[in-house]
């Protein structure tokens, strides 16, 4: 079945939050009850994808963070100035409701935190996830993120390899 695209903007009281669905229960109900006052206090951005009718396909969160330098690999660390830490935009969560699994979106939601990244006016030198697993770390690894050399689930992306459009 095709489906128009969808259309991406912030988390807002109009978009209909109660029937997304997606595999993990937390993603579901950070979605439902918290994702607001997150926005609210400024501690997180949630953007969606929307489908027809306000209906949230996917939605994704973003905050900023930092980096331990140290925790860099070496060709990264050698790039940058000797800071204890570099300034990084953390993507918390990426999730797809289940009834558009398979059509790309999660990596459309993806290159959309990137860029928002990639053009903000605040300096960062990437975008750090968190994979919850080691098919979420192969996700992320085939969008070219890097794993942390000693936490292997924690990936960046260096976002000047983003391009600008």
């Amino acid at each position: 079945m095709s489906r128009a695209p969808f259309l991406l903007a912030p988390l807002d009281g109009a978009h209909d939050r109660a029937k997304f669905h997606c595999d993990s229960q937390p993603l579901n109900r950070y979605l439902r009850e918290q994702a607001t006052q997150d926005i609210r206090r400024r501690v997180a951005a949630c953007f969606v994808a929307l489908a027809e009718e306000q209906r949230i396909a996917g939605y994704y969160t973003l905050a900023s963070a930092s980096l331990y330098l140290a925790d860099l690999p070496a060709s990264n660390r050698k790039k940058l100035p000797r800071y204890p830490t570099v300034p990084a935009v953390r993507m918390d969560r990426l999730s797809v409701d289940h009834e558009f699994k398979g059509q790309g979106l999660g990596g459309a939601l993806l290159a959309d935190a990137l860029h928002r990244s990639a053009r903000s006016e605040i300096a960062a030198f990437a975008l750090v996830v968190n994979a919850k697993d080691e098919a979420a770390a192969a996700f992320y690894g085939h969008h070219g993120f890097i794993a942390l050399p000693d936490s292997p689930l924690t990936l960046f992306l260096p976002l000047a390899t983003v391009q600008h459009s």
